[in-house]
């Protein structure tokens, strides 16, 4: 949340001449409504279900630059599907998750307490993050173009 994966995603489908998706937006176009909404009025188990056949989707369909929302990992599934792709994990830490967002932007899972549940969340998915990562990224103190050359320089795919 609030890592940069919109905007580092569209500068490295610029770099790379390839198309840019987001799962995200995918979901509010086919739902019609914020991913807010759907946490709050449907419930997560009934929004992963959503994200599960998006990013679905989005893999058989797409060919370039896909960016996931941060709970898409937590499907085995998923998981499973992206091995063997390109995957960064575009890491921060909480002091720069509270700079970029405050932590107090419309984040369902971080309602109450923002801070603890951020860590709480992190420490449960981290590991998850990590396992699909082809490289792993650190965003910290850095701009988007430092972020996307970076990931480019992971992936040995640097530009001339």
């Amino acid at each position: 949340m609030g890592v940069g994966k919109s905007t580092v995603g569209q500068l490295l489908a610029e770099r790379l001449g390839v198309g840019y998706r987001d799962t995200d937006e995918d979901i509010v176009a086919a739902e019609g409504r914020a991913i807010a909404d759907i946490f709050v009025e449907d419930g997560e188990s009934a929004f992963r279900a959503i994200e599960k056949r998006a990013v679905h989707t989005a893999l058989a369909e797409h060919q370039g630059v896909l960016a996931l929302g941060g709970g898409a990992v937590l499907d085995e599934d998923t998981r499973a599907l992206l091995a063997g792709n390109r995957v960064v994990y575009l890491s921060m830490d909480v002091e720069e998750a509270v700079k970029r967002t405050g932590l107090n932007v419309a984040r369902p899972l971080l309602a109450v307490n923002p801070r603890k549940q951020w860590r709480e969340l992190m420490e449960a998915r981290r590991h998850l993050y990590e396992g699909v990562a082809t490289a792993v990224v650190s965003t910290d103190g850095r701009t988007p173009e430092e972020v996307t050359r970076a990931a480019l320089e992971a992936l040995e795919l640097k530009q001339a």
